[in-house]
């Protein structure tokens, strides 16, 4: 197998198109579970797409009315599954599987944390499920707030029975597990059915929490900042502050589809918000990080 980068060691922030399949690989330990941080692609993005954003803050935090931008996966190999969490737009995600060693056909499991295209996009090609054997999971919010839309009706048919739906668990609260060591979370907000997985090996634990956050730079700072991706901005902003809260409050790490390379750290309270500290010994002082 080709060699990744893992755990504690950074990348610069290169362009999409000059990445490897190696370099958009971030190792991170889960106890015996063994998760990765895929990065689909990196551009630019503007700071137009803000809610309830503070003109003087946009300044501190978005310099120059832009940020980096990421959209990234999730794979979690626990020693009997191979688990992906979204499937980005259906591109790089296929490069760094195989530079993991790993075929589409060898995905067990492709759990959704919501439906909008760059999380769905690499679930089927020509009515052809693209991951053959794996069963698919999300929550039944979301699929009922979608069941009209062709683009997700096309995507999950080639899957037929094998899209399981569920209902995500409360956020604190006693739940129960979709699958050994992963348990699902309602986050809603960002779309009807947003849900987060916790996934826990042994003591330790990783919240990866799709897209609770777009722009890091300035939402965990100001957490009641909103993007116009997000269905119901308030709400998405009111789950976002509680669950910044909660995984300060409880040393669980997070990791995310739109935060930036490692796209993984702990949050720390700071200032009246958040930041996000990059696994030691990463550091990097970037917009929005320690």
């Amino acid at each position: 197998m080709k060699t990744v980068l893992m755990y504690g060691v950074l990348l610069g922030a290169a362009a999409a198109s000059g990445l490897t399949a190696e370099e958009g690989i971030f190792s991170y330990p889960v106890g015996r579970f063994e998760v990765f941080m895929l990065v689909e692609n990196q551009g630019q993005g503007r700071s137009s797409l803000l809610i309830g954003a503070d003109a003087r803050d946009i300044e501190r935090y978005v310099p120059g009315g832009t940020y980096q931008s990421e959209t990234n996966t999730f794979l979690i190999r626990t020693g009997e599954k191979n688990i992906l969490v979204d499937t980005g737009f259906g591109g790089a995600v296929f490069d760094h599987l195989k530079a993991l060693g790993v075929d589409p056909a060898q995905v067990d499991a492709v759990l959704l944390t919501h439906l909008h295209g760059d999380h769905i996009g690499g679930l089927q090609k020509g009515g052809k499920p693209l991951f053959p054997r794996a069963t698919v999971y999300l929550a039944q919010e979301e699929r009922e707030a979608w069941a009209s839309s062709a683009n997700t009706v096309a995507a999950l048919a080639p899957y037929g029975d094998r899209v399981v739906t569920f209902r995500p668990g409360e956020l604190g609260a006693a739940a129960v597990e979709l699958l050994p060591g992963i348990t699902p979370i309602a986050a809603f907000g960002h779309t009807p059915g947003h849900t987060l997985y916790l996934v826990q090996s042994g003591t330790e634990r990783l919240l990866i929490w799709g897209d609770l956050m777009h722009v890091q730079g300035i939402q965990f700072p100001r957490p009641g900042v909103s993007v116009t991706y997000d269905t119901d901005p308030a709400a998405a902003a009111a789950i976002r502050t509680r669950v910044l809260e909660y995984a300060a409050r409880n040393r669980i790490p997070i990791g995310g589809m739109h935060l930036v390379y490692p796209a993984i750290g702990t949050v720390t309270p700071q200032d009246g918000g958040y930041r996000l500290i990059p696994p030691s010994p990463l550091r990097d002082n970037g917009p929005g990080r320690d």
